[in-house]
């Protein structure tokens, strides 16, 4: 060591007190240089003077340094880096063999020197979150990762439609509503139960008993969202109080019972009939019988509805035909036959009554306006195909009738621009067929029931801020304008030079050239009358 002053610090005061150099061997003592650097100055006895232990080459070494202290007895390993291996002998060719430490020994001292391992986790954990070492490196913690941030619903953080699903069923889920302004929502299934769900906390409010005896096929509700029904596979429809789900009323029919739907002034119930090819109109309060027709349709009946004004009832049927029953005057006022290339599924009316939606098992929907029977071929809006891959088993309006929804047996739900005729955006997540749809009176969400026992929430409300639709409407040259017959927002092509494309929706449109062609007809026959006054006049 030369002239350095030595002298003996607290490290080799612990060294000393734990017992480190053992039986034989003296104390090691770390000591302090001039230049402040710490030397273990232990020897062995009748070793030459200036021979000092791996503790003291490590630490006059720099923390890069490729060099590790030895450990006694073993070639080609090295001793962890703590406080207690810097007193443990080095040995070098030719030497002694050497006395090894007992690692309990070792451990001891370790445990004087180095924080516990759970401490030592700790106090990195807390370097991460300290906002003074910001722009420090620090290790990354070993506990398990914080959760990534949370989205409404069930979907994954990358989807672009946020969604919820409803589980509860242990069926197929065949029919769903929207009902007490959009708060709560009403669904049928196989599993033999109609059930009133909370629309927020998507959780089961009630269970309506007693309930079928069998699969229900379909249930409706009053536009008060007082009173439900629910067609079943028992032939029977039965009817309960919302609010108290008490039950009010229940008949059976002689057949099956495919459809039942509550007219919108909540004065009758429609109910397709399967055996007799027809409809059945009740009472809503105390279910007597308005009237019963029998083989409205060559073949089953497959669903039934009311138009907004409680008047006209629309069937469809498997043998491809519309029929329209006025209800006051008890007979058939528009048929129109081979509607679809096969069997039609489902109808809906618009809010103000005047079109009419199918939808079939030919992958298409189709929009009819119910006052002439002519089907919309004319202009921007033709027949709604390429938006399915296969039958389409449900369809639905918006409230003002600006889009519209089906479900499908390809598992998806289609958003269809009615304006423009083509499909809008497609909602792809169930793993079976999607039975039913609908949407709400906000135009917010959209609820479809599937045959994989849940139903989901779809939140729609931001769905032109989705990238895919922008780039398809800019691809398509769409815009979106306001009409200024009815204030609907629809869209047009920008390359359309007509005037009247920018103006007016396709419903004012038609209503246009409806009223035209009637004014045409009436002067013209008028005209025809005034010629065959002339001519009488010339006789005279």
């Amino acid at each position: 060591m030369g002239g350095l002053p030595m002298k003996e610090d607290r490290f080799s005061q612990q060294a000393r007190s734990s017992g480190i150099a053992g039986p034989g061997w003296p104390a090691g003592r770390c000591v302090r240089g001039a230049d402040g650097r710490r030397r273990v100055g232990a020897r062995r006895h009748g070793s030459p003077r200036g021979q000092r232990w791996a503790g003291s080459e490590m630490a006059s070494q720099g923390s890069g340094s490729s060099s590790s202290p030895k450990i006694p007895g073993g070639e080609g390993k090295t001793a962890p880096p703590y406080y207690g291996a810097w007193l443990l002998p080095s040995v070098t060719a030719g030497a002694r063999r050497l006395r090894r430490l007992p690692w309990a020994t070792v451990a001891r001292a370790y445990g004087r020197f180095k924080l516990p391992i759970s401490e030592a986790r700790q106090m990195r954990l807390l370097s991460t979150l300290d906002p003074l070492a910001v722009g420090k490196t620090s290790p990354q913690p070993e506990e398990h990762p914080m959760s990534e941030k949370l989205f409404w619903g069930d979907q994954e953080p990358l989807s672009k439609i946020p969604f919820k699903i409803l589980r509860g069923h242990e069926q197929m889920v065949s029919s769903c509503h929207f009902c007490v302004e959009d708060t709560k929502i009403l669904s049928g299934s196989y599993d033999c139960t109609v059930k009133l769900w909370d629309a927020v906390d998507g959780i089961v409010m009630r269970n309506f008993e007693p309930g079928p005896k069998a699969p229900v096929l379909e249930c409706s509700i009053t536009a008060d969202s007082k009173r439900i029904i629910a067609a079943s596979y028992d032939k029977t429809i039965r009817a309960w109080d919302l609010e108290t789900g008490k039950p009010l009323w229940k008949i059976k029919h002689d057949n099956f019972i495919v459809s039942c739907k509550f007219s919108p002034d909540g004065k009758y119930v429609v109910s397709a009939l399967d055996v007799d090819f027809g409809i059945c109109i009740r009472d809503a309060v105390n279910a007597t019988p308005v009237s019963h027709v029998k083989d409205l349709h060559e073949r089953s009946v497959t669903a039934c509805c009311f138009d907004h004004d409680s008047q006209k009832v629309a069937s469809v049927s498997s043998d491809r035909t519309i029929k329209i029953w006025d209800v006051m005057s008890q007979a058939t006022v528009l048929s129109i036959t081979k509607a679809h290339t096969n069997s039609i599924s489902n109808c809906c009316f618009t809010f103000s009554g005047h079109f009419l939606c199918t939808s079939s098992w030919d992958k298409t929907l189709k929009i009819w306006d119910v006052h002439t029977g002519e089907f919309r071929n004319h202009g921007a809006c033709v027949t709604l195909m390429q938006g399915h891959e296969g039958s389409v088993s449900s369809c639905h309006f918006a409230r003002d009738a600006s889009f519209l929804v089906s479900g499908g047996f390809d598992k998806t739900v289609a958003i269809w621009d009615v304006g423009e005729g083509c499909r809008k955006f497609s909602l792809k997540g169930h793993s079976d067929w999607v039975m039913d749809v609908a949407i709400s009176n906000n135009k917010k969400w959209i609820l479809s029931a599937s045959k994989d026992k849940t139903m989901r929430l779809w939140n729609i409300e931001e769905i032109d801020q989705i990238p895919l639709v922008i780039e398809y409407k800019k691809a398509k040259g769409l815009k979106v304008t306001q009409c200024e017959g009815c204030d609907r927002p629809f869209s047009t092509y920008e390359s359309d030079t007509s005037v009247e494309t920018f103006t007016k929706c396709v419903f004012c449109r038609m209503d246009a050239r409806h009223l035209s062609a009637d004014a045409a007809s009436s002067s013209s026959d008028r005209e025809d009358s005034l010629a065959n006054g002339e001519s009488k006049c010339k006789d005279d």
